[in-house]
């Protein structure tokens, strides 16, 4: 009996516990946590209320997921002395900074659905979990089904993203694991082929990055990974990925596209640091998707 009551105590080291498992799933859940509430900042849609929230929230009051890992007020004091004189203690609260509100109960902001996508992604799939940059590879899918003008459609515009997600992680999931970095399907193997490429269609651009040593690691990484979803306004976006979707060589396409938003004219014309960071910032204010196509 006693041992039975250890192995359910929220301290018990044992690793095969309820609880140990309970509290690695919430640092999974922090981070995904943190990471949806800054999800497409620059429009509102992620804050507002979905349509259709799930029943056991609004209805039957289930603790929701961000709530598990809510720490609302933090309290920590300063101590100050004076020589030798009395010490002098300054209690301060200092509330967390939420870049996303949660909404009044009976509500559900959009970006709580995706966070629950997210969680039970990462729960269905151990051997790789959840890793940062996922959110924003769900986040324009999520949009396209909820924002649909079809009601029906909109309704199970979570199911419908679950599972376009998990396919398509099925095919980009080998650039989020980190032991496969180094091989031909991994993330360092399609920034050569992306180098490659620029080779094959222009000599002199490729030289210039050499010449500089301005390795794809430092600009292509964010491109690829995340699809080109950090490259441009989420309208643009979602025009990119429908037609890297319909493509069956895509990512060949996609490499078509990186080397196409590489600005050729600026590069070729300016020095190490210019070239750096105009590589390694988003690029929604240099370059249209229109002068892509």
């Amino acid at each position: 009996m006693n041992g039975i009551l250890s192995f359910l105590k929220p301290l018990n080291p044992n690793p095969d516990s309820k609880w140990q498992k309970y509290f690695k799933d919430n640092e999974v859940l922090l981070q995904i946590d943190k990471d949806v509430r800054r999800l497409c900042p620059d429009i509102s849609f992620f804050q507002q209320a979905t349509e259709f929230p799930h029943e056991k929230i609004t209805v039957y009051n289930h603790l929701r997921l961000h709530k598990r890992v809510e720490f609302s007020v933090l309290n920590y004091a300063n101590v100050t002395r004076k020589g030798l004189g009395m010490s002098k203690l300054t209690l301060t609260t200092k509330k967390t900074n939420e870049e996303y509100l949660p909404l009044p109960e009976g509500q559900e902001a959009h970006w709580e659905v995706v966070e629950r996508i997210l969680f039970i992604y990462a729960m269905l799939n151990p051997g790789q979990s959840y890793v940062q940059g996922m959110n924003e590879i769900v986040g324009p899918i999520y949009y396209t089904f909820a924002s649909n003008p079809n009601n029906e459609w909109r309704e199970f515009a979570e199911a419908d993203t679950f599972f376009c997600f998990t396919n398509l992680m099925s095919e980009i999931r080998d650039f989020f694991i980190k032991t496969l970095d180094d091989s031909d399907y991994g993330i360092v193997g399609l920034m050569n082929r992306l180098m490659n490429a620029v080779r094959e269609n222009d000599f002199q651009l490729w030289k210039q990055l050499e010449q500089q040593e301005l390795k794809p690691q430092f600009f292509s990484f964010r491109w690829l990974t995340l699809l080109l979803s950090q490259e441009f306004p989420l309208p643009d976006v979602i025009r990119v990925w429908d037609s890297l979707f319909a493509d069956e060589k895509r990512f060949t396409f996609l490499l078509h596209v990186c080397c196409s938003i590489v600005l050729r004219d600026r590069i070729l014309g300016s020095d190490f640091s210019t070239n750096m960071k105009m590589l390694q910032k988003n690029l929604q204010n240099t370059k249209s998707i229109y002068e892509i196509y």
